[in-house]
């Protein structure tokens, strides 16, 4: 016997069976194995039981009373070690399915101490081997002394054999919490190889389904392509990779091809998003450039009727809106290149760049005509906003008041400062070129001064309703 996991060894006693050991991981080895013993067993581990047939001259009397005793004996020292030496070649296949998916402290001090059973059972195995080598309990001349030595030899080693069994009995206990998880990972095994092999398969099938529609899905198909090495290691099994490695081997290849199934489905509606998107856009720009033309006839009149300062800002307007049109109707072919050529992640990134150039002119043209809208309404009649404002003040003001006899200062002063600002608006509006932009820029820096007064005097107090 050997007590070393994973090293197969064979070995030959006279009279006794002979052991084969090899590396195993199932329970289905372990029944093998015991199964392929029992020939072995029944040829030699007993053949005195049965040996004299009518060979031998028997001899009655106290000697061949000593002699058949000496036989029993012999026979339950060969029983005893047989189920020793099964009952080792088991637990060696529990230690090596521990080995193989464990490299716990635990686990390596497992298979050290069953390395020094294997030492102890080695021992009392050859003080058995030589019991049985040293007494021919056929020979006609045996003696009753030499009969009862030979009983007492072999009744030793049995009671030792039995000894060293119970201690492998109680080391194969205590390694219970060790093998249940082992078995529990291995039982994750197989189930997580054949999740990652039916994910390859609808991943492949996706492809296939994809392709018959004209899409070439070329990335797609570079990615699958990728996995074949990791199939081929999955196939190969955890006996050569390992156990934790093959697990999350199999999920990686799992979750990847789960990923690039679900891209290859949702191909044509991409592809038809980003058609869609293009005709949108191309419109979008079309329809830009009909309204960057009409800028120049507002700022004819924002500057024929307004002071400088309500329409400088807004002179580069026109020649801006040409430039991004033109630089969004250039992105936009090259996104249908890209598109043509089915490389969707440019084609995305491209129209979202036009995107992007489009709502930068939309704002700027909007903000011409809103300009003059807005100026055309002050001038008509400044009162409107000047008292829209100052409801916001006092609004804010008696909430400041609410539930005090004087106002706390962190909310007076920016109230009493913007009393102060709105006035001083107001007074921009005398004279004979009022700058009706500067009066509305002033009101609306005011109000959301107010706000946040407002804002924060609610949070103090707990909620927007006190």
């Amino acid at each position: 016997m050997t007590a070393t996991p994973g090293t197969p060894s064979t070995r030959s006693y006279p009279h006794q069976p002979s052991t084969v050991r090899g590396r195993g991981g199932s329970a289905a080895l372990r029944d093998t194995l015991t199964l392929m013993s029992l020939p072995v067993l029944a040829a030699l581990a007993l053949p005195a039981a049965f040996a004299g047939g009518g060979t031998r001259r028997w001899f009655g009397g106290r000697a061949e009373g000593q002699r058949a005793e000496a036989q029993a004996a012999k026979d339950a020292a060969a029983a005893a070690f047989y189920e020793l030496d099964t009952a080792q070649r088991d637990l060696r296949i529990s230690v090596e399915t521990i080995t193989a998916v464990d490299d716990s402290p635990a686990a390596r001090r497992a298979v050290a101490d069953f390395e020094a059973l294997g030492l102890r059972i080695d021992e009392v195995s050859q003080r058995y081997i030589q019991a049985v080598d040293a007494h021919d309990l056929d020979r006609d001349d045996l003696e009753a002394a030499t009969a009862a030595r030979a009983r007492g030899e072999l009744t030793a080693a049995k009671d030792e054999l039995l000894r060293v069994r119970q201690e492998l009995d109680r080391f194969g206990s205590s390694l219970g919490p060790l093998l249940g998880k082992a078995e529990t990972q291995l039982a994750r095994l197989a189930p997580a190889v054949e999740r990652a092999r039916q994910a390859l398969l609808g991943a492949s099938n996706a492809l296939d389904a994809v392709r018959q529609t004209g899409l070439a899905a070329e990335d797609l198909a570079a990615r699958l392509a990728a996995l074949s090495p990791e199939l081929t290691k999955l196939n190969q099994g955890a006996g050569q990779h390992g156990l934790p490695q093959t697990l999350e081997r199999a999920e990686r290849v799992q979750r990847e091809a789960a990923a690039i199934r679900a891209e290859a489905e949702r191909l044509p509606e991409k592809a038809a998003e980003i058609d869609h998107r293009l005709v949108s856009l191309r419109t979008r720009a079309q329809a830009l450039t009909t309204r960057a033309g009409q800028v120049d006839p507002v700022l004819s009149e924002l500057r024929r009727r307004f002071a400088a300062a309500c329409w400088q800002d807004l002179q580069q307007v026109p020649a801006q809106a040409a430039q991004n049109v033109g630089q969004a109707e250039l992105k936009l072919r090259e996104a249908q290149a890209a598109r043509d050529a089915q490389r969707w992640a440019d084609a995305t990134s491209l129209l979202s760049t036009v995107r992007a150039l489009l709502n930068t002119t939309d704002e700027a043209v909007s903000a011409a005509g809103d300009r003059l809208t807005r100026l055309n309404a002050v001038q008509k009649d400044p009162q409107q906003e000047t008292e829209r404002t100052r409801f916001a003040i006092r609004d804010a003001q008696r909430l400041a008041m609410t539930g005090r006899t004087t106002p706390d200062p962190r909310h007076a002063r920016p109230l009493d400062d913007a009393v102060a600002r709105l006035e001083r608006a107001v007074g921009t509006l005398e004279g004979r070129h009022p700058d009706y932009w500067h009066f509305l820029t002033e009101t609306e820096a005011v109000r959301q001064t107010v706000a946040r007064v407002v804002a924060q005097i609610r949070e103090e107090r707990g909620g927007p309703g006190r």
